[in-house]
């Protein structure tokens, strides 16, 4: 998915500012399993490398060898993607040894974003409102190698379940039980007493072996919004908007959706400027994405992490502010400040042949007028709690439009291997306002045809955005969790035949 999506919007970028889109060569790295699946971006790239097959530290996930092809193969720069090592800083300290651009933040910066606990802290530091946990209070200055004090970053941790006790009764329940290199899901456990926390500490030590461990109050009712940040060398920073990502199974976002209209305007302000706070507090470089916890009911934010790389859901933005991310990836990495970068100033409304300086903290950007649905299209079983499945696909045909399109990482004859992550499409859904974008969205699930072997959830889908608490903009963080142990929503699939024309840009 990631492949497909920067080749495909990177290409986009250079015919339209320079009449070309051959002015990059795309080198893809490859799997057996990738290439039985006829895996759609090896037929997008000029060309790729085999690299072994089975699990991500094989290929994807292995810096030693990213960097080795890297430079057998002569490249510029390398883009990870999300994912994999997307987020390991080994990865840009690697390349920058060898003289290969990374296109990411440093790797310093991307071990103190990168690491759950670490962020927390530096959140603190840039005074953004942070849940009750286990560092509550710390604050640091960052060391010479842009990590966080050993003797901090340790007052953070929990490390034993005798010690998740003992802080669980000033944090309070409930409680989340959280693993500091965990993500996707894993490494996350919710506790309501003290039986379920030693047990949830147990889990997540086993699921995320050597990771450190933290606690953090969990809070009910609220939403997941987040906030598109970019940074360039020059110590210029900015947010590009935000997204509602609140639609989310097992911490797994299934809908996301921008502008976030939950928020009262005044306060989702002050949430782009605790985001770009943060951001020029460390220096970042790139496009990067700042979470919080928002509540609907007291109309306050908490900061929840922060993803040093690029989100899955990063068109949402693309759609509302007319920014192609991977296009500034590459432009921030080539060394551009913000501020000469086409589409950004478009967005704030300045001739684009300019480049004249911005103070992104001075100036605000046009108000947004209108809004984008989107949902994740993912090989899973509904029948047997929506566990991965893989198989041949078919054919996969969606009919897109002027106001809604997708993009897919599988194409004729293809299929989704055992390895293969489980989301296999995206599609995205834009109007002058939520419930246009809303239907738009829904008709295009409805029609949506997949056509092989394995299972997916479409039909609930459908199903789903049409449901009241949808509709009315009420939903929580917990919202769907609850629908599926209520089983308020049964999943009606049969043999799993759907299709999508693949029309992406």
């Amino acid at each position: 998915m990631a492949a497909v999506e920067a080749i495909l919007s990177m290409r986009r970028w250079t015919f339209t500012e320079f009449g070309s889109e051959q002015l990059i060569t795309f080198v893809a790295m490859a799997t057996q399993d990738d290439l039985n699946a006829n895996a759609e971006f090896i037929r997008l790239a000029d060309s790729f490398v085999e690299v072994p097959s089975g699990k991500n530290v094989n290929n994807y996930a292995n810096v030693d060898l990213i960097c080795r092809i890297a430079q057998e193969q002569q490249v510029d720069a390398v883009w990870p993607g999300w994912g994999h090592a997307s987020e390991n800083p080994k990865l840009p300290a690697k390349l920058k040894e060898i003289g290969i651009t990374f296109i990411g933040p440093p790797s310093g910066v991307m071990a103190a974003l990168g690491d759950k606990i670490a962020a927390n802290i530096l959140a603190q530091t840039a005074s953004v409102p942070s849940i009750p946990w286990s560092g509550d209070g710390l604050t640091c200055q960052l060391t010479e190698e842009g990590t966080i004090p050993e003797e901090i970053f340790n007052k953070a941790m929990v490390t034993s379940a005798e010690e998740a006790c003992e802080r669980a009764t000033k944090i309070g329940f409930p409680i989340m039980v959280k693993a500091s290199e965990g993500g996707g899901g894993k490494g996350i456990r919710k506790a309501t007493n003290m039986e379920e926390l030693k047990v949830a500490y147990t889990n997540v030590f086993t699921e995320v072996p050597g990771s450190p461990i933290f606690l953090m109050r969990m809070v009910s009712k609220a939403r997941h919004l987040e906030i598109q940040i970019l940074g360039d060398e020059y110590g210029n920073t900015l947010a590009l908007n935000g997204r509602d990502c609140s639609t989310q199974r097992r911490f797994q976002k299934i809908f996301e959706e921008g502008p976030p209209t939950i928020a009262k305007k005044e306060v989702f302000h002050e949430m782009e400027r605790a985001a770009m706070r943060l951001t020029a507090l460390v220096g970042y470089r790139g496009a990067g994405t700042v979470e919080y916890l928002y509540s609907p009911e007291t109309h306050t934010f908490c900061f929840l992490e922060l993803n040093p790389r690029l989100q899955v859901e990063h068109p949402v933005t693309e759609s509302i502010t007319g920014v192609n991310m991977p296009a500034t990836q590459l432009q921030i990495a080539m060394g551009l400040p913000l501020y000469n970068i086409p589409d950004i100033r478009r967005f704030y409304g300045m001739d684009p042949t300019q480049n004249s300086p911005i103070d992104f903290f001075a100036v605000d950007y046009p108000p947004i007028t209108s809004h984008c649905c989107a949902s994740r299209i993912t090989a899973e079983n509904p029948d047997e709690g929506f566990k991965p499945t893989s198989g041949k696909i078919n054919s996969v045909r969606f009919q897109s439009s002027g106001d809604c399109w997708g993009y897919f990482s599988v194409g004729l004859k293809g299929g989704i291997h055992e390895f293969a992550d489980s989301q296999f499409g995206h599609i995205f859904a834009k109007g002058p306002n939520r419930e246009a974008a809303r239907k738009s969205l829904r008709f295009a699930l409805m029609n949506l045809d997949i056509s092989g072997e394995i299972r997916h959830p479409v039909d609930y889908l459908v199903d789903l955005i049409e449901t009241k608490e949808y509709r009315e903009n009420t939903i929580d963080t917990m919202w769907l969790d609850g629908l599926i142990a209520s089983k308020a929503i049964a999943p009606s699939l049969g043999a799993m035949e759907v299709v999508f024309y693949a029309a992406v840009f």
